[in-house]
């Protein structure tokens, strides 16, 4: 015996974030009928996650946040794997867990990575107004802090399709007036410009942000830790896969792969060769 008492059955999952009886239901302290109709998706979302409502302008900053991120095409693994299996006679939960599960470390985790990376500005500049020159000189050093991990994508900059992504300068300019307004400080905004002057910089060329890089600055703005960030962006993404997993199942397309059925991968083994014969084969020949 351990010695520490044993658990009962009611605080096997004990948990803080939900009560709920025979007609009683209330998250986070509030009756669940209370909540309906008064309260949005993103500030429920803020809710369940963080404890507590958010103001409204913080929420109207989540958001938007999470409508900037919901699709980007059947380019992106996600869409395309949602697709895919909706084309395999799964449910659409089936289509929609198989693309949420490709959103790993390259896909779907630059989000975190990039709050993180913010994280580590901040954590390196003194407290209040931030200098300019400081700012900058924490924003290379780690940027030189990833090199030295062998990181060579800054995540949350630069963008394999977009030279400038649309929705980053939309984004951080709801931030900076959120900012004036004073419902978030502006210093997360601030570091990720500095990043990107550093980069561009060292680059000789723009390295703009990306969506990732700015939704991260809203996420780190209203405090988010960097875990609950890839989260947020599965909430987000999982909105477009649901479409694109139902306008698929509406094809009628069976079994459909990565390429057109016209289409021949390329062949990178070796070439054609005969299977050698077996060795009992090979003994009787050579007995004659």
């Amino acid at each position: 015996m351990s010695g520490r008492p044993e658990k009962t059955p009611q605080d096997w999952w004990a948990t803080g974030i939900i009560e709920m009886r025979p007609g009683h239901i209330a998250m986070r302290g509030y009756a669940i009928e209370d909540l309906i109709g008064r309260v949005s998706y993103a500030e429920m979302v803020y809710l369940m996650t963080r404890g507590e409502l958010p103001g409204r302008e913080a929420a109207a900053l989540l958001e938007a946040a999470l409508v900037a991120a919901v699709d980007h095409g059947p380019q992106a693994p996600s869409i395309a794997v949602a697709r895919i299996a909706a084309t395999c006679g799964v449910g659409i939960n089936n289509a929609m867990a198989s693309a949420i599960n490709t959103l790993g470390d390259v896909h779907g985790g630059a989000g975190e990575q990039c709050v993180a990376l913010y994280g580590e500005i901040a954590a390196a500049l003194p407290e209040g107004e931030i200098d300019p020159e400081a700012l900058h000189r924490a924003a290379g050093e780690a940027i030189d802090a990833l090199a030295a991990r062998g990181i060579r994508h800054v995540p949350g900059f630069g963008h394999r399709f977009h030279p400038l992504d649309p929705r980053a300068p939309r984004l951080l300019g709801l931030v900076d007036r959120a900012a004036e307004a004073g419902t978030v400080t502006g210093r997360f905004a601030a570091i990720a410009r500095a990043v990107e002057a550093v980069l561009a910089a060292r680059k000789g060329k723009p390295i703009p942000m990306n969506i990732d890089g700015a939704t991260a600055v809203v996420f780190a703005e209203l405090g988010f830790p960097p875990p609950l960030c890839r989260g947020l962006f599965v909430l987000s993404r999982s909105v477009g896969v649901l479409a694109h997993a139902w306008e698929e199942m509406q094809s009628g397309e069976r079994n459909k792969g990565p390429i057109p059925r016209h289409l021949i991968w390329s062949y990178t083994g070796q070439p054609a060769r005969p299977v050698p014969k077996p060795r009992e084969d090979q003994d009787e020949a050579s007995t004659h």
